[in-house]
């Protein structure tokens, strides 16, 4: 950008992310009675003044005959200023170096306690405009500077006019006395600063709402720390994900939608087309048709355990990087496993169901103790090992079957088929993955295998059993009752109706896919893969992906981050480093992994890169990817 630009930036709710008098005023009303009373009055004014429902003159005379503040004061409020810059201005301190000559901080506030924060970003004191305190002889605050142009109705639109500034002028700024500015004629664009507080009336007037500098820097391509603004990453979470979630991405300045319900892959297909990342559970079904349709995204949160619904290769040859929380769900799962198998020893659910119609059945028959019963466990990685653990503290004897070589954790035994667990154990419990090769794991021979009154429990996947079977298998008493909380076909929302061949059996605990869904359980899931994929955005760092190679990445200081992800396929990297080479770039850092499918390289460069060198980048053989971080 030519330096015949001008910059005038606001201070209050823009520069810093609160208001400077509220600020002080907070301190100086510390432990004072009426602080609540006050404060708020204090807000409402500057709010009025704000978007302009009264003149800023009658506002900071009332606001400051309410405040009984002194230069101790200000200097506590200094402290606290200086913490309170904000994100985006912190972020990109080569703005403010490079054009310190060519920013105005032009404020209603006052220069007292501006100055020292403004400062903190390499800004000269000759550039400040604003207002000045008057004191008493002990230091306290009496008034302004009546004489000072910014104390007077449109005093910033005043200051411009006499500033005469040559050039270009663009205004940022929060309030409705910063939008004046340009409907003076005197700037060419007010962009409205919503980082820390977003007004109606102002946005409403602004050239170009800018929620944050980044996003600025961004409009005006001038160096920023972020290549690509955190407003402009579109976010779309279904299925009712954890409200953390959205909390987490919302916080990091992303753009949200949020939707309850799955959608089908005709819908998704159109709805993910400018999305950045997507966020599902286990209903909505992440397709090659949809992936087409996605020129944007970045990543994906599987905000459950498995990632069958997600077509894992279809992702990675898109450079997609797919995240889930394996971990997460694991204990409520378990504790539902604990549940059903005591109430299906204890035949509740046939006693429960005859209470409610009324008859009263006191017996012990076909009532069990857990304890010393043989639970047979069908998959032994994180649910089934936890399984074992306390189910073996209850006194149930626990055997396992893995495909897999586990370690036992305790007494558990394992077994070396599946037809030794099912013909030793009175309770089968399945957690095994949605595979393809476990659908009907269990079917009519399995299950007809399995000891006579013994129980099954599937709270994995919906096709690993087959149903129709399960009902044979129960109808004829060789299955004394079963808990399934996981079914071939699911309804999207809780409008659809339910229906299965095991409605209405005795002894049969019928569950929604519920195994995960406790409070807890998609409180950890949100905060575990939101944060996940906000790390890879940020970073590159791909721990935990489960269809990119895993990099763990440093941070990153004072260079550039570039990503490119690529197909696996030999000299990639020496290609690479020769455009590096080409353009005398040194490297700071360079780190590549791979899987059978691709590579993924990141490099860090220690000087500014030019266009030639990422053109270079994204049109290399073979490249899937190539993104900017810093």
């Amino acid at each position: 950008m030519a330096e015949n630009k001008n910059f005038i930036i606001d201070f209050d709710s823009t520069f810093t992310k609160v208001e400077g008098l509220e600020a002080l005023a907070e301190i100086a009303l510390h432990n004072k009675p009426n602080k609540k009373k006050i404060l708020e009055k204090i807000e409402t004014l500057t709010e009025k003044a704000m978007q302009g429902d009264i003149s800023f003159r009658e506002s900071l005379e009332k606001r400051l005959a309410l405040l009984p503040a002194n230069k101790d004061h200000l200097k506590l409020l200094i402290v606290r200023l200086q913490k309170q810059i904000s994100t985006s201005f912190n972020r990109n301190p080569t703005f403010f170096t490079q054009y310190k000559n060519s920013i105005y901080i032009v404020s209603s506030g006052f220069k007292d306690f501006i100055i020292p924060v403004v400062e903190r970003l390499g800004l000269s004191a000759k550039n400040v405009y604003a207002n000045t305190f008057t004191y008493d002889k002990e230091g306290n605050i009496t008034g302004f500077d009546e004489d000072n142009i910014l104390s007077t109705n449109n005093g910033k639109v005043k200051l411009l006019q006499q500033l005469d500034l040559q050039g270009d002028v663009y205004v940022v700024g929060d309030g409705y006395t910063d939008y004046e500015m340009k409907a003076a004629g005197l700037a060419n664009k007010f962009y409205a600063f919503t980082e820390n507080v977003a007004r109606e009336k102002v946005m409403h007037k602004a050239d170009h709402i800018t929620p944050s500098l980044d996003e600025f820097l961004y409009v005006h391509q001038m160096n920023r720390t972020l290549s690509y603004p955190k407003n402009r990453i579109k976010v779309l979470l279904l299925e009712n994900i954890h409200a953390d979630a959205k909390k987490i991405f919302e916080e990091e300045g992303y753009q949200i939608e949020s939707l309850s319900t799955a959608l089908d892959e005709a819908e998704l297909a159109e709805k993910i087309k400018d999305v950045s990342i997507l966020g599902i559970r286990s209903k909505s079904l992440l397709t090659e048709k949809v992936l087409k349709q996605a020129k944007r995204l970045i990543g994906v949160g599987a905000f459950c355990i498995g990632t069958n619904q997600i077509d894992l290769e279809a992702c990675a040859k898109k450079g997609v990087s797919v995240f889930n929380a394996p971990f997460s769900n694991t204990r409520s799962v378990v504790e539902l496993a604990i549940g059903e198998i005591i109430f299906l020893l204890r035949n509740l659910p046939t006693k429960m169901q005859a209470m409610q119609d009324g008859n009263w059945q006191k017996s012990a028959q076909n009532s069990y103790e857990i304890r010393g019963k043989k639970l047979g466990i069908i998959g032994y990685g994180n649910i089934g090992a936890q399984l074992s653990v306390l189910a073996e503290n209850m006194g149930l004897d626990v055997y396992y079957y893995d495909i897999v070589d586990k370690l036992p954790l305790g007494n558990v035994t394992k077994c070396k088929s599946l037809k030794q667990l099912l013909t030793t154990c009175d309770i089968i419990s399945l957690h095994v993955e949605g595979k393809t090769e476990n659908k009907n794991l269990l079917g009519e021979e399995e299950l007809n295998a399995m000891k006579k009154g013994s129980i099954l429990l599937n709270l994995s996947r919906g096709e690993v059993v087959d149903l129709n079977a399960l009902k044979k298998a129960l109808e004829s008493g060789n299955l004394a009752g079963a808990g399934i909380d996981v079914f071939p076909e699911e309804p999207k929302t809780n409008q659809e109706k339910f229906t299965s061949v095991l409605q209405g059996m005795p002894n049969v605990i019928l569950t929604p896919h519920i195994g995960g869904s406790t409070i807890e359980a998609q409180e950890n899931i949100a905060n575990f893969v939101a944060n996940k994929i906000i790390k890879y955005v940020n970073t590159g760092s791909s721990t935990s992906s489960v269809n990119f190679p895993n990099l763990q990445l440093p941070q990153l200081q004072d260079a550039h981050r570039l990503l490119h992800i690529h197909y696996n396929r030999p000299g990639i990297l020496a290609e690479i480093n020769s455009i590096f080479g080409q353009h005398n770039i040194n490297i700071d850092g360079q780190y590549l992994k791979t899987n059978q499918q691709i590579g993924y390289v990141i490099t860090d460069v220690n000087k500014a890169y030019d266009e030639a060198v990422v053109n270079k980048l994204k049109s290399l053989e073979g490249t899937i990817k190539f993104r900017v971080l810093y």
